[in-house]
């Protein structure tokens, strides 16, 4: 008789939970979700899936569902703060299918949680547990969970956030340090801006100490924003904490005023402060791993933190093909070793687009501008294709970035 498939325990519903889910369960494994909330949902509001991710999740027969609430973006546009003058502009859309093999979507948060949970089985999709302990056996990875009993599976998987539970149970506590910005997000209808005429893009205007990002999602009906503003201090990294949009209005004062005027649409925004993390020096611990936010949490300024995730449930997923229950262990180390150079890579080049999205006017800010303007940096092709062109499912080497 063959053996039984591998079990595997995921701690985490959210984006890198359950895309790493649908990929084990199409490699062949037995696999859990676990989460915390009595219900799967999602309270942010916008995000980019590039042609990195989105080939990995078509492969799983989803590109039906993504195609009916995403939202394919013609092009993106990096802008000057005060006149809106265009500082690059890359064409997305047909172009970017056709050169990565993939589309490059928008997404409200909410519906792609949403595709992605519907497209695992329910019975395997487990509500209502907050983990309390684990306990690795050596031969089994014992899970307990607060009112909701015990679990034990050949190994887990903790993809639950950046507050994670599970790395803090393999690794301790963390200190993440403040970077000094907060983050204001809000959802406008789209009929509430028609008389702005924004294009099918995903625009982000660049100035001095702040910068503000936009595009389209849930078919076109809402526009997503978010503005990014430095602050000396803040505490805590809830993305509830309610704020106003007065604040956001003079923050940006003396900006376009097509800006201001799209600011002015906002009836509710939430705020939350940006805290950065160094790269772990390990994801793993005997027969229990990490991905997603939980290892390797970055900065929003390369709109890859999800994507990465997704990437990491691909790899781990082709480096447990195959193995025994005896070498689980090793499968993980190799997980890491493949995955860690390019999490930390982009963790890096999250962290530099802080300081490159927001340079006062000057010597530094006209060289920026003549780079992205040249192709040379910024998000343009030659700049962004080796973060596309990657394929997280196929591994020829030990490690790749």
């Amino acid at each position: 008789m063959a053996d039984k498939p591998l079990s595997i325990a995921i701690v985490g519903g959210g984006i890198g939970g359950l895309a790493a889910a649908l990929q084990l369960l199409h490699a062949g494994f037995d696999v859990h979700v676990y989460e915390q909330a009595r219900a799967i949902g999602e309270i942010g509001a916008g995000i980019q899936i590039s042609p990195n991710a989105a080939r990995l999740l078509h492969r799983l027969g989803l590109a039906e569902a993504m195609a009916r609430t995403g939202v394919k973006p013609l092009f993106r546009h990096q802008r000057r703060w005060d006149d809106g003058r265009t500082l690059a502009r890359g064409p997305l859309g047909d172009r970017a299918e056709k050169r990565y093999g993939a589309p490059y979507y928008n997404f409200h948060r909410a519906d792609l949680i949403a595709l992605l949970a519907a497209a695992v089985p329910p019975e395997r999709l487990h509500v209502g547990h907050r983990l309390e302990a684990i306990t690795d056996h050596g031969d089994r990875v014992e899970a307990r969970f607060t009112s909701a009993g015990r679990v034990n599976s050949d190994l887990l998987i903790g993809a639950d956030g950046i507050h994670s539970t599970v790395r803090a149970a393999i690794l301790g506590p963390e200190a993440p340090a403040f970077t000094g910005c907060i983050a204001y997000r809000g959802l406008v209808p789209a009929e509430r801006i028609r008389h702005l005429d924004f294009p099918l893009e995903a625009q982000n205007w660049m100035g001095p100490g702040k910068h503000l990002v936009q595009y389209y999602v849930a078919s076109r009906r809402l526009m997503n924003i978010v503005c990014v503003i430095e602050q000396n201090a803040w505490s805590g990294e809830s993305w509830t904490d309610k704020g106003e949009v007065s604040d956001i209005l003079t923050a940006f004062a003396g900006w376009h005023p097509q800006l201001l005027n799209l600011i002015g649409t906002i009836e509710e925004t939430y705020r939350w402060g940006l805290f950065d993390r160094p790269p772990l020096e390990r994801w793993s611990a005997g027969r229990v791993t990490l991905l997603g936010d939980s290892c390797h949490a970055m900065l929003p300024f390369m709109a890859q933190g999800a994507v990465q995730s997704i990437e990491d449930g691909a790899a781990l997923a082709q480096c447990l093909k195959g193995v025994t229950r005896s070498r689980i262990a090793g499968a993980l180390a190799r997980y890491q070793k493949i995955r860690q150079p390019r999490a930390s890579r982009m963790q890096a080049l999250s962290r530099a687009n802080k300081t490159n999205f927001h340079l006062p006017d000057g010597a530094a800010q006209q060289e920026r501008d003549a780079r992205m303007a040249a192709g040379k940096a910024g998000f343009a092709d030659d700049a962004m294709a080796w973060v596309y062109d990657h394929d997280a499912s196929v591994i020829t080497g030990d490690a790749q970035a």
